[in-house]
């Protein structure tokens, strides 16, 4: 059985770049990985991506967050069973870029976090989540230097309330017994790549 991999942090952290650069090392160590993401490529997933850059929005108001709640939590359970789940049946270390993490740290802010929790009470725990800890001024000048569109969730202000959810999800957490690891994001790339492999392990 593989072991299960997680990257969180805001819109703009480094978890895209650092969870590729993960699995490329894995594999040239030799060891088996595959890089996955949330959303997922999945059909919910896909749905998910066109809503978040304003596909299917609803005329004169904006989508609630109960309802991507829901979203999230249905791609997430297609995704450990259509993807994960058989990766880590083959001993492949799966690496993903987000998870329930985010969902409690986005959709919680304006949703019931103990509804959110309920969705995704059957998602498989992760074996490691590394949280890439970046400020919101920070993230938002690497979005915009990078040319990003924003999407739904990436003002500042939103961004401000997904670091407190982050930090109110990684408490409660880790009183329960999961491994999160917070690192700092804002140090250089590969300063913070060196810390992930240190955190990770030898394949």
């Amino acid at each position: 059985m593989g072991r299960l991999i997680v990257l969180e942090g805001l819109d703009g952290a480094g978890t895209t770049t650092q969870a590729r650069r993960l699995v490329e090392h894995l594999r040239a160590k030799g060891g088996k990985a595959h890089l996955t993401r949330e959303p997922s490529d999945g059909p919910v997933g896909q749905l998910i991506r066109q809503m978040l850059t304003g596909g299917h929005a609803i005329p004169g108001q904006s989508i609630a967050q109960s309802t991507f709640g829901l979203l999230f939590a249905a791609d997430r359970l297609d995704h450990l069973q259509r993807e994960v789940e058989p990766q880590l049946a083959a001993g492949a270390t799966v690496v993903s870029d987000r998870y329930y993490h985010s969902s409690l740290a986005y959709q919680g802010t304006g949703a019931d976090r103990d509804w959110i929790t309920m969705l995704n009470a059957r998602a498989r725990r992760p074996d490691l989540t590394i949280f890439l800890q970046v400020r919101p001024e920070v993230a938002a000048k690497r979005r915009a230097d990078a040319g990003r569109v924003q999407e739904l969730f990436e003002d500042l202000r939103m961004q401000e309330e997904v670091a407190a959810g982050y930090k109110a999800t990684i408490s409660e957490l880790m009183a329960q017994g999961e491994r999160i690891e917070t690192i700092d994001g804002e140090a250089s790339p590969d300063a913070v790549f060196g810390v992930i492999l240190a955190l990770v392990g030898s394949p």
